[in-house]
């Protein structure tokens, strides 16, 4: 499938996404790990107390060094139910975050023919880094990551999503194709590209900075967390359940999206529809 959603497919796949939700915070909560929502689940949260209506996807933030425990117990008591997919595990898994997917069931994008890794319903867990408090330093760090992080993209997929399109768009993807061209007619590969990307991602995370970020994704500097302002979380309703926020979760939404509160225009209201979507139970092979 591809395009829009059909209404009761779209609630199929969030109640899909809420199990694996509830999966994930119990073990969280069962072993004193600290997760919790953010970006576009912030904004569901708060705006309409679960999913935002077109929203096909929930984002998590946990600290690296309890992410690591997180994957571990998952790996260890759930395989039977979930799949674990990152770019540690997979060769040819493109990006930094992290999919725990429902087995037996099939999500794939078109940018996800590229590769061969499992590809299912997903939750999406951003695994969070210290970085410096020294602003120069900081965006020294921020901008090396997403650049190694984005060479990793290329690595995989030649003509990668991205936030715009026009002839904009056209150069972009003719610039990205000649860096995919160039990593593969030079076998650089993915192994040496993520293991620079996670060096740099983990080099502050010796000492505690008071500063988490997720460096990895499409912002230039980062999605960045003051510990101080972050902590202690608190819950907020989403859809059945309730799940932890940044205590700050307001000031966050409002620096990156302005008037969180307002709906956007209909053309802005966008998510990641499949072209395949097989839930689970309805597997053929």
């Amino acid at each position: 499938m591809s395009g829009q959603y059909d209404p009761e497919v779209l609630k199929k796949l969030q109640r899909c996404e809420l199990e694996i939700l509830n999966d994930f915070t119990k073990v969280c909560e069962e072993n004193n790990l600290s997760y919790f929502g953010f970006a576009g689940t912030g904004i569901g949260a708060l705006r309409h107390g679960g999913f935002i209506p077109w929203d096909d996807d929930i984002d998590l933030a946990i600290p690296r060094d309890q992410y690591e425990k997180a994957v571990e117990i998952f790996e260890r008591d759930y395989s039977d139910k979930y799949t674990i997919v990152s770019a540690a595990k997979y060769n040819d898994f493109p990006v930094m975050n992290t999919h725990i997917i429902i087995n037996d069931s099939q999500f794939i994008t078109t940018e996800d023919k590229y590769g061969s890794y499992p590809k299912g319903i997903f939750l999406d867990i951003f695994p969070l880094d210290y970085t410096p408090t020294d602003e120069k330093l900081r965006k020294k760090h921020l901008r090396s990551t997403w650049f190694l992080s984005k060479i990793l993209i290329m690595k995989h997929i030649p003509f990668p999503h991205l936030p715009f399109g026009g002839l904009k768009a056209k150069l972009a993807h003719c610039v990205t194709a000649a860096i995919w061209l160039f990593l593969n007619v030079f076998f650089i590969s993915h192994k040496f590209l993520y293991k620079l990307c996670i060096k740099e991602c983990t080099k502050y995370n010796h000492t505690d900075t008071g500063l988490y970020a997720y460096c990895c994704g499409q912002q230039l500097d980062g999605s960045i967390f003051d510990k101080k302002k972050t902590f202690p979380l608190r819950k907020e309703k989403f859809e059945d359940t309730v799940m932890y926020f940044p205590n700050n979760l307001e000031e966050i939404l409002t620096a990156f999206y302005g008037d969180y509160m307002q709906l956007p225009p209909p053309e802005k209201q966008k998510n990641h529809c499949p072209d395949v979507l097989v839930f689970p139970n309805e597997f053929n092979g």
